[in-house]
């Protein structure tokens, strides 16, 4: 089967005459995006074939058949575990190279005995050093719209000396309170367009439905200008209107689908032996860097090009006015290009069409496109002079439109979003799985935990299909009024619809089988097709909070995760987010250089990559390069003849001093 079947190009079929050239143009992006998925399908498809291969070699020779090696756990008076995260409650940490399992205590400073289990180590310099990487990495990530569990996980192995599990658990408590302190920032920020206005504009060649910027190929003093003229126009009652950075519509039909997919990942990673899914982890990770570094040469010449373009306008102001004229004409020109880069970026990445094009397209705001192509005059136009008057209900009706998007709180979307994350915390909850108990006490063995699995694919699929026809019907009626759509805006079709919502199914099954949130891989693809990277990243960050949120608290509540360790980190993120996401949004509003979020992020994921084939290579190493095979899907602990273990709170623990 051909994989347009699954991720068709949008009106591709149906444009046959140059006529609909522009929209081949604005579909470019999106068919550029398909192929790369063509190659990310082609590394999985060898990864497959060399699964078997990889095994037999295993199974041809003794290497995995050697005898496990065993720890000593204290629990029902000292017995022999293999595994300690499993087999150990209260102890989840193991030092193989003393053979114990042991506990481990947030800035323990008491005087340590090697080989106590309740005090084998002090890790008081680690986790002041643990902390510290974590705030960095949480200021750094939450601004380029991720969590940042692709370097939590490999760091908490390493340097924390958690387990694979233990670590994914404390990387879900982190990328919690990174995502949540980077929403309380976004939650405040507008839309990188803060004047947007209700006329219907110059048509953009890129895409019918949208409009060019009007900053467009104008100098500062004209933008100003402009911007005095467009308000003194019309019937006296224009203003400028803003949005959210937030896309809250975009977040309801697309975070249903990327959690079903991290539901399904989940699921998968349970049978995978650990080489595998870490393999799988560094060659999504290369491929995922290779693209966005790709992306953010590109778009760091044409900041470049663009800020000397400013810089020479700005030195020829210079000759003619003070120093605090020229001082004050380079800060506004700066900060305009900041506000409205979401028009440009659009354009720039198409490759094809750049400013000067616009410099000879005028405003006719009395035609409108028929089913043609062709300009025809709109009847309910009145012309006054040189201005154009529109039907007052028309543009009555686009003022709704633009007042309803302009609220930076929307009550109900917030309320349905709420209503997503409640649901599927209550699912996992009655579920069990992932180290936690259910709470109803069934087990994977149960028909009542299938069915559990069943709804949580079916609430989230429905959730998605209601808010994507929504979102379907909401582009239409807004077109039909001339909406001022920007160039960065998703223009939402059925046919798009099911583009994106794949793409977030597929990103979140990926994020879930690595173990990190889905923002590292729905963040270039939503940049990739044209959102601007501001839009994209807060709005991810956002969708990451309703994944993590739920899963950070049953670890901690399983005891997989110690919980003055999740407090601790999950706090050092929330700062770390904060201040980092403020401090980065200011730069980026000052330069313009919007591409350095797209290097940031680039960056982020080159680490995850290092350190997914560190632990990967370290892993193997360890297990005499044995490749263990496939794990089963359901394994249940017999608990008849279970000691009593030690308590998952003691009282030293919550009071140490």
């Amino acid at each position: 089967m051909k994989f347009s079947h699954f991720f068709p190009i949008p009106f591709l079929d149906n444009v046959i005459d140059t006529k609909h050239c522009t929209t081949l143009r604005s579909m470019a992006g999106l068919h550029k995006t398909m192929t790369n998925m063509k190659s990310i399908q082609s590394i999985f498809l060898l990864l497959l074939l060399a699964i078997p291969f990889l095994q037999h070699v295993a199974a041809s020779d003794d290497r995995c058949a050697a005898d496990e090696v065993s720890l000593f756990c204290p629990n029902c008076g000292g017995i022999e575990v293999t595994d300690c995260t499993a087999d150990c409650e209260g102890y989840l940490f193991s030092d193989y190279n003393h053979g114990i399992c042991f506990d481990r205590k947030l800035f323990n400073v008491r005087g340590n005995v090697i080989g106590d289990p309740d005090n084998h180590y002090p890790f008081l310099w680690i986790d002041i050093l643990g902390g510290i990487i974590w705030f960095m990495t949480a200021a750094i990530a939450v601004p380029c719209g991720i969590g940042g569990g692709g370097i939590y996980v490999p760091v908490g192995i390493l340097l924390l000396r958690f387990s694979p599990k233990a670590s994914s658990g404390l990387s879900q408590a982190s990328v919690f309170g990174a995502c949540l302190g980077g929403l309380l920032v976004n939650a405040r920020n507008f839309h990188p367009n803060r004047f947007i206005r209700d006329t219907r504009g110059t048509p953009s060649p890129l895409e019918t439905g949208k409009i060019v910027p009007y900053e467009a190929g104008k100098s500062a003093s004209k933008i100003e200008q402009d911007r005095e003229d467009y308000l003194k126009g019309g019937d006296g009652k224009r203003k400028f209107y803003t949005r959210p950075v937030i896309d809250y519509d975009m977040a309801l039909s697309l975070a249903p689908m990327e959690m079903a997919g991290a539901v399904l990942g989940v699921t998968v990673q349970r049978l995978l032996p650990d080489w595998l899914y870490l393999l799988i982890s560094s060659v999504v990770f290369s491929f995922t860097c290779y693209k966005t570094y790709k992306k953010f040469f590109v778009a760091y010449k044409e900041d470049k090009a663009k800020n000397q373009e400013l810089k020479s306008e700005s030195d020829e102001i210079a000759g003619s006015g003070t120093v605090d004229e020229t001082m004050k004409h380079v800060s506004s020109v700066i900060t305009m290009t900041a506000e409205n880069s979401e028009g440009e970026e659009s354009v720039r990445s198409n490759g094809e069409i750049d400013s000067t094009f616009f410099k000879a397209t005028p405003v006719h705001d009395s035609f409108h496109e028929n089913d043609s192509g062709e300009g025809t005059p709109n009847e309910s136009i009145t012309l006054i002079g040189d201005d154009e008057v529109e039907d007052s209900v028309v543009l009555e009706q686009r003022r709704q439109f633009l007042e309803e998007d302009s609220r930076q709180f929307p009550k109900e979307k917030l309320a349905y979003l709420g209503l997503l994350w409640v649901v599927l915390t209550a699912i996992a909850f009655l579920k069990g799985g992932k180290g936690f108990d259910s709470l109803i006490g069934i087990t994977c063995e149960d028909a009542g935990f299938h069915l559990l699995g069943a709804f949580q694919f079916l609430w989230t699929f429905a959730f998605a299909s209601y808010f994507g026809y929504r979102n379907v019907k909401r582009t239409e009626k807004r077109m039909e009024v001339h909406y001022p759509f920007n160039e960065s805006d998703i223009l939402w079709t059925y046919q798009r619809l099911r583009y994106f919502s794949i793409s977030a199914f597929v990103a979140g099954f990926v994020a879930g089988l690595i173990g990190i949130g889905a923002g590292m891989f729905l963040g270039p693809i939503l940049i990739l097709n044209g959102v601007h990277p501001s839009i994209s990243t807060a709005t991810t960050a956002t969708m990451i909070v309703l994944t993590c949120s739920s899963i950070a608290v049953m670890y901690v509540m399983s005891g997989m995760v110690p919980w003055e360790y999740a407090t601790y980190f999950f706090l050092a993120c929330m700062c770390g987010a904060y201040l980092g996401k403020t401090r980065v949004d200011a730069y980026v509003k000052r330069t313009g250089m919007v591409s350095m979020l797209i290097g940031a992020l680039a960056t982020i994921i080159a680490l995850a990559t290092v350190g997914c084939v560190s632990i990967l290579l370290m892993g193997l190493a360890k297990q005499n390069w044995c490749f263990s095979s496939f794990k089963d899907f359901c394994v249940v602990d017999d608990d008849s003849n279970a000691c009593e273990t030690r308590a998952l709170f003691e009282a030293d623990e919550i009071f140490p001093y």
